[in-house]
């Protein structure tokens, strides 16, 4: 199966490109969702959580309070470091998990991971092929402050708190540009998935990224 990392920062368009894969046919698996997962009630990455951060991250039914949990690490680089040190181990063999289902059942099939700090967290290591959506960086900081209802200020350093499009871009096997609005988008996102399929039918033979570990 041929396994594609896609990421982007804040604002880009990624929700929406990872949408038409899974139209096209692609097994999409959503990163927030697995984090989610892994941080049930009683989990044991919800208790490393707890043991990092405190009692006060959890809510009086003993879920994870993500709001106060932001609260702690927002504004702090090397808690954030340490938020993803805990969570990244757990949400990679979460997602790992499922692409060996998903293997087992469509060994000629596209997986895609959709994950806003691969690149940061190496994840995208782990993949065949690498998407990196990305904007022009006034259209982000729009998207940004329209979205998420920030003041300019608010939303520029959320934006400056990951790493650059340009540097994302550089680890891309191929770049989806959405500042042209949705069908443009589209449009290429369709190209990217031609040649995905092609590469996917091409596969047998030749060695996946798990035999490149």
């Amino acid at each position: 199966m041929l396994r594609v990392g896609l990421t982007g920062s804040i604002g880009v368009g990624k929700s929406f490109v990872s949408s038409v894969l899974a139209e096209l046919g692609c097994r999409v698996l959503d990163a927030d969702a697995t984090a989610r997962e892994v941080v049930k009630r009683n989990s044991p990455a919800l208790q490393d959580l707890v043991a990092k951060f405190g009692a006060e991250i959890l809510k009086s039914d003993g879920t994870l309070d993500r709001a106060a949990l932001a609260a702690v690490v927002f504004a702090d680089p090397a808690k954030r470091a340490n938020l993803n040190s805990i969570l990244h181990p757990y949400i990679i063999a979460e997602q790992d998990q499922q692409l060996r289902e998903w293997e087992a059942v469509d060994p000629n099939g596209i997986a895609v991971v959709d994950a806003a700090l691969m690149i940061e967290s190496g994840g995208y290591k782990r993949f065949d092929k690498l998407i990196v959506v990305h904007c022009d960086s006034d259209v982000q900081l729009q998207r940004v402050m329209a979205r998420d209802k920030l003041s300019r200020d608010e939303a520029m350093q959320r934006i400056a708190a990951q790493m650059s499009q340009d540097e994302k871009k550089t680890f891309a096997d191929y770049l989806i540009d959405t500042t042209d609005g949705f069908e443009a988008a589209r449009k290429r996102t369709k190209e990217v998935y031609g040649e995905l399929r092609a590469t996917a039918e091409d596969i047998n033979g030749k060695p996946t990224a798990d035999e490149r570990r």
